[in-house]
């Protein structure tokens, strides 16, 4: 029998929500509706355990994970799966690197770390992935905060023979995946682009977080895009009445045969923590299985989930 992954969570918000959620539904359910690859190296959607929870948050600080997914402002809808207790109290998360050995010693027994907490903290972000380091536990670094893009992190990670992914997911089918693949399929086709843009709203605490701390994030979509100088990235939109929706507006003028002109505009609604949870569970296993084979740094495997992986401009 195959040993189950141990995962510790850093951020109980939407995606945590979904992810937890959705471990219990195909665990109990088998089914494989929106799941890309149903086995890693011998790992099935259903052979993952979250032993352990960071937030910050006072309310869900000592509550049961599966009750603390649900408390304000949380706002994923909860799925069609029972959810029995987890046993994992939330864990008093980092806010800077003071406390890093006591997150450290929390990490016993977990194989990998899923920091999904809001993007626009870089100094938090670092000092997850040194706990993790020091706790011998592979690193997943889902925000756009450079850290797998930091060379000095890198090499400490590859020097200990720990995995370390990231940085910022590329959503299971997000704005910069479509818009990627249009942009793609126009260079196949032999057009050549004028102008395009993306605009992005959303009403989870993310969003309201990275309207507030816009620039990583930025840089992290441009990374995702092929022509990047012709593109442009609206700031972000916080939407509330949206809740875990969001919603993308893209638009693509070119130029065809004869220098006739096409446009295209896409509308996009899609549950946010559904396309990070769509991801994160195929993360997870690529960290635990490089783990376990002795394989630091990063996974050229993950290079597709993610929008700014090692070598991506900061």
């Amino acid at each position: 029998m195959i040993k189950r992954v141990k995962v510790a969570v850093v951020g109980v918000g939407n995606n945590t929500s979904a992810l937890v959620q959705g471990l219990a539904l195909y665990s109990d359910s088998g089914s494989l509706v929106g799941i890309r690859r149903p086995v890693i190296d011998g790992l099935g959607v259903g052979d993952i355990d979250v032993v352990a929870a960071f937030a910050t948050s006072p309310e869900k600080i000592g509550r049961d994970l599966t009750e603390a997914i649900f408390l304000p402002p949380n706002n994923f809808p909860r799925l069609n799966c029972d959810l029995p207790s987890a046993g994992v109290p939330v864990t008093k998360g980092l806010v800077d690197a003071t406390g890093v050995d006591r997150v450290a010693a929390a990490l016993a027994g977990a194989e990998v770390l899923l920091y999904s907490a809001p993007s626009g903290r870089p100094e938090t972000a670092r000092a997850y992935a040194e706990a993790a380091r020091t706790a011998g536990v592979a690193f997943i670094n889902t925000t756009a905060d450079p850290i797998s893009r930091d060379p000095r992190v890198m090499s400490r990670f590859e020097a200990a023979g720990l995995p370390l992914l990231g940085d910022d997911l590329a959503s299971q089918f997000g704005t910069s995946v479509v818009h990627n693949a249009l942009l793609r399929l126009l260079r196949e086709r032999g057009l050549t682009l004028v102008s395009s843009y993306q605009v992005n709203l959303g009403g989870t605490e993310d969003f309201r977080n990275l309207v507030e701390n816009p620039n990583t994030k930025k840089q992290s979509k441009l990374n995702a895009l092929p022509d990047a100088g012709k593109i442009e990235v609206a700031p972000l939109g916080y939407l509330p009445h949206l809740r875990s929706q969001k919603v993308a507006h893209l638009n693509i003028e070119a130029q065809g045969w004869g220098e006739t002109t096409l446009s295209l505009d896409v509308k996009l609604t899609v549950h946010d923590p559904s396309g990070a949870a769509g991801v994160n569970i195929d993360l997870i296993r690529l960290a635990a299985s490089a783990l376990r084979n002795g394989h630091g740094g990063f996974c050229a495997e993950a290079m597709s989930l993610l929008k700014s992986p090692p070598g991506t401009a900061t």
